[in-house]
């Protein structure tokens, strides 16, 4: 009996060596490198996914840059990169010349203005309507926060908008009936640029992503940042229903029930050029949209539906 115990206890050493050395040899086997360029909406969190990936997969190396959605379809495209981040629609044209995108989280394109802005009372009561920001960056008629928002104000409207073709530039043109180069106003690069030209300019009015209005860790506006709400009802002013601005979490919430109106919300893409094939990068995609999921919220982005998601995996299986 005490030779069978010595026999059992040995086999469950083995075995348990065994499996640790096989977990740790997956962990090994997947090595490689995975480069990444694009959409600013989407780089935190991409970013947030890589950094926890590489804790499972520490054998596969990232390099990952933002500089608008449109750089990240021409990078995929050319094969200059694995993965293209875009956060909007998907032209046929680009699926023509084998854009293969993956829909991987959601977010929210939102108006900003400045915390110094001497009507900032008015603005968040009142809100703006999509009449009013058509107004304001298509046809230039409101020259004055007074004539934007309904009230006596003289105070003249400064236009901020992207000078790179982007998501977040198409997203809230599209919103507007029209497209990225029909947007007025002076050309800033990138989402930090906008935010901050908006930040220092007291009359001025922007469009940022919400990953770039809000602190992801305090869930609070950025520091000299006020977003503008939407006066979806065009009634004139902002109603309890209306009023989801005041933190990161409210505005996803409000975007993931639809309360806030689509576009400017939208979906975020992986775009590889042709259906991918590296094992590092199938894998990385998987990950992301089933494990990384859990980051998706606390990072100030919306969960996909689990159709979405289903949809995700079937394209790299």
């Amino acid at each position: 009996m005490k030779k069978m115990t010595l026999y059992i206890l040995a086999f469950l050493l083995i075995t348990s060596f065994s499996a640790a050395k096989a977990i740790g040899q997956t962990k090994e086997t997947l090595k490689g490198n995975i480069s990444i360029s694009g959409a600013f909406a989407l780089y935190p969190l991409t970013v947030k996914w890589a950094e926890e990936f590489r804790k499972i997969h520490p054998g596969v190396k990232f390099d990952i840059s933002a500089g608008g959605a449109g750089k990240g379809m021409t990078d995929a495209l050319s094969k200059m990169v694995d993965i293209g981040l875009v956060s909007r629609e998907i032209y046929p044209e680009e699926m023509k010349k084998g854009a293969y995108a993956i829909a991987v989280t959601k977010d929210a394109v939102v108006p900003t203005v400045s915390a110094a802005n001497p009507n900032i009372k008015d603005i968040l009561a009142n809100g703006l309507d999509r009449d009013a920001a058509v107004n304001i960056y298509i046809t230039g008629k409101a020259k004055t926060w007074g004539q934007a928002i309904g009230t006596s104000s003289k105070v003249p409207i400064r236009i901020y908008t992207r000078s790179d073709a982007c998501g977040a530039g198409e997203t809230w043109a599209k919103y507007l009936g029209k497209k990225q180069e029909d947007l007025l106003g002076v050309g800033v690069f990138g989402d930090p640029g906008l935010a901050q030209a908006v930040t220092k300019d007291p009359s001025g009015i922007a469009y940022n992503n919400i990953g770039y209005a809000y602190d992801a860790k305090t869930k609070q506006p950025n520091p000299g940042i006020k977003v503008l709400p939407l006066d979806i009802n065009n009634n004139g002013k902002i109603d309890p229903d209306e009023d989801f601005y005041k933190t990161m979490d409210d505005i996803v919430n409000a975007i993931a029930s639809g309360k806030y109106p689509s576009p400017p919300a939208r979906d975020l893409y992986f775009v590889t050029s042709g259906k991918p094939v590296k094992k590092e990068l199938i894998e990385f995609i998987r990950w992301s949209l089933t494990e990384g999921q859990k980051y998706v919220f606390d990072s100030g982005y919306i969960n996909l539906s689990k159709e979405k998601l289903g949809k995700g995996l079937a394209q790299i299986k």
